[in-house]
C-alpha cells in the first residue's frame, strides 16, 4: 500500500460517492426502487474497482509495473448489469423501472471516471445527468402523444366502490380522469360494471392501465382507440 497517495485516492472515492449520491436524489424523491444509498454505494464501488486496477500486484505482493486497468473497466460494465436488471419489471406489457437502470449504469460510470482520475468530467457527466431527467424529461412528456387519443375500459363488480379506488389510484399517479360512459352489465354473474375513462397525464397510459388492473375489484382494464379520434 503506497500511503502517500492514501489522501487522493480517499478523495476520488468520497468525490464518486457525493456525485452519485446527487442522482441518487433525484431518485428517491421520485419513490423509485434505487435511491441515494444504492447509487452512492455503485458509484464507490465502481471507483474502487477502479483504482484497484489501477494499483496491480503480483503473486509475491509487489507492485507489477503494468496495470490491467482495462480488464478491470470490462468487468465492471459488465457486472454492473445485473443490478440494473433487478430493478427492472414487467406487468402486462408495461416495463418499469428502466430510468433507474440506466441511472444506476450511469452511477457506475461516474464511479469508474472518479478512480481514473477523471473527478471534472465526471461532474459534468452528473450535471447532465440531473439536467436530462429533471428538465428535458419533464419537457418531453408534455409534448403530443398517441396515448391522448386512447380511451381505458374498465370493468368491475357492481356497487363495489371499485371506480372510486380506480380514481384514487390514476389521481396518485399524475393522472386526469373524465369518465365518458357508464353501462351496466346485468349478462355477468355478479353483476358488473363498464366504464369508459379518458385519462391525460405524463407517463404512457399503458403503465396506467398496468397499475388499475391490479387495484382489488377490477375485473379487466385494456386500452383502445378513440374512435371519434379518427373521424377528426
Amino acid at each position: 500500500m503506497d500511503w502517500s497517495v492514501l489522501g487522493s485516492e480517499a478523495a476520488r472515492v468520497a468525490s464518486a460517492a457525493l456525485l452519485c449520491s446527487l442522482m441518487g436524489l433525484e431518485r428517491q424523491y421520485h419513490q423509485k426502487a434505487a435511491g441515494v444509498r444504492t447509487h452512492a454505494l455503485v458509484g464507490m464501488g465502481a471507483c474502487l474497482f477502479t483504482i484497484v486496477g489501477l494499483h496491480p500486484w503480483d503473486a509475491a505482493g509487489g507492485v507489477s509495473p503494468s496495470g490491467d486497468a482495462m480488464r478491470v473497466a470490462a468487468q465492471v460494465v459488465s457486472g454492473i448489469g445485473f443490478l440494473g436488471a433487478g430493478v427492472i419489471f414487467v406487468n402486462r406489457d408495461a416495463v418499469r423501472g428502466l430510468t433507474t437502470a440506466a441511472g444506476i449504469w450511469v452511477a457506475a460510470a461516474i464511479g469508474m471516471a472518479c478512480g481514473a482520475r477523471m473527478v471534472p468530467l465526471a461532474a459534468v457527466a452528473t450535471a447532465l445527468y440531473l439536467l436530462v431527467l429533471m428538465v428535458i424529461g419533464p419537457l418531453a412528456h408534455r409534448m403530443p402523444t398517441r396515448d391522448r387519443d386512447l380511451l381505458v375500459r374498465l370493468t368491475y363488480p357492481d356497487r363495489s366502490g371499485t371506480l372510486r379506488r380506480i380514481l384514487t389510484a390514476a389521481t396518485e399517479m399524475g393522472f386526469q380522469s373524465a369518465v365518458l360512459s357508464t353501462r351496466q352489465r346485468r349478462d355477468s354473474d355478479p353483476p358488473s360494471v363498464e366504464v369508459v375513462v379518458r385519462f391525460t397525464g405524463g407517463l404512457p397510459l399503458r403503465d396506467l392501465v398496468a397499475e388499475l388492473s391490479e387495484v382489488p375489484g377490477v375485473a379487466s382494464a385494456t386500452l383502445f382507440q378513440d374512435s371519434h379520434e379518427d373521424e377528426e
